[in-house]
């Protein structure tokens, strides 16, 4: 796939996306708390989806009111940045009714995201405005101004088409608001590991690939549940290399910093770039591989150029 982004950033009411910018605990309440209790005295959906500890802040702040909240610790749910998109913010927004507003708060990047994250992170900020325009849907996104690096914060103004500056509740407009600049510049080249194990593979060697890869992840550490996900996510991106990247494709499969990694490359055009991060109708054929890898791995990346497309994935030991 080409770096251009080929979905449009235009116009995005009646989808409302504000980063909430704090610098401690009582501001973050002070941001968080009258956006939970506005959606619920209107009668809309609210969700929370914000890592452990701030989660506990908001649930033990709303009292019996937290009954009536969707909560979800972020460190879980949204460890695969690629994963928050369909497996919690649609994942909401798509059972609630059409005739209302739906609220959701989304902390998706936190002291602590590693610099192999962060690239995920921030283009996953960047694709919320896509996948939701048009959609009657407010997404509010705190953000740490304290303990994030100061990158972290720009391209929270990049992501965001207003924020709410800390010690205030009201949304501005941001005049540095370009989505698609960040999706291109975190588009980062990943670059290949020297001791990989390495398997080319065609359509007769997709089965021969998938061995490959679970005896190397056995042989690195995965047991269990982890290693029939790399099983299933070798499959999936293989298979997709064959029917839609050329025909063939390159596996490697190596160890590190307590994951065991699996990427594919091959010659194919991802023109999508919303491809693996919305859900797919259940009636429609194919087209589900790189969202279910994004549904069961730990962390995935995808490099796009106008010579192919790489597809990396971690899975935890």
């Amino acid at each position: 796939m080409t770096a251009a982004v080929t979905e449009p950033f235009g116009p995005l009411d009646p989808f409302v996306h504000p980063a909430l910018f704090y610098r401690d605990e009582q501001e973050y309440l002070d941001g968080t708390l009258p956006f939970v209790r506005d959606g619920l005295d209107a009668g809309e959906p609210v969700a929370v989806a914000v890592p452990g500890k701030n989660l506990d802040l908001i649930r033990d702040a709303l009292g019996d009111a937290a009954e009536a909240v969707r909560l979800l610790d972020m460190r879980e749910a949204g460890r695969n940045p690629g994963r928050i998109i369909p497996g919690v913010l649609r994942a909401f927004t798509d059972t609630q009714p059409a005739d209302r507003r739906v609220r959701i708060i989304g902390e998706p990047i936190w002291a602590g995201r590693s610099d192999t994250e962060y690239p995920a992170c921030a283009q996953h900020e960047a694709l919320i405005n896509a996948a939701f325009q048009g959609r009657t849907v407010t997404i509010m996104c705190p953000y740490d101004v304290v303990r994030l690096p100061e990158h972290m914060v720009a391209d929270a103004y990049a992501t965001h088409p207003a924020v709410i500056h800390p010690g205030t509740r009201t949304a501005r407009d941001n005049d540095a608001y370009a989505p698609e600049d960040v999706v291109s510049r975190y588009n980062e080249p990943l670059a290949p590991v020297q001791d990989a194990l390495t398997f080319s593979f065609v359509s007769d060697s997709l089965s021969h690939a998938r061995h490959v890869a679970v005896g190397e992840g056995a042989r690195l550490g995965l047991t269990g549940v982890k290693l029939d996900d790399l099983a299933l996510a070798t499959a999936e991106l293989t298979t997709n290399s064959v029917v839609h990247g050329g025909g063939s494709g390159v596996l490697r499969v190596w160890a590190e910093d307590g994951y065991v990694v699996c990427e594919v490359r091959d010659e194919g055009q991802l023109a999508d770039i919303l491809a693996g991060r919305r859900p797919v109708p259940r009636e429609q054929r194919g087209g589900r591989g790189v969202l279910l890898v994004n549904l069961i791995a730990d962390l995935v990346r995808v490099h796009r150029s106008d010579t192919g497309t790489t597809v990396r994935c971690w899975f935890a030991r």
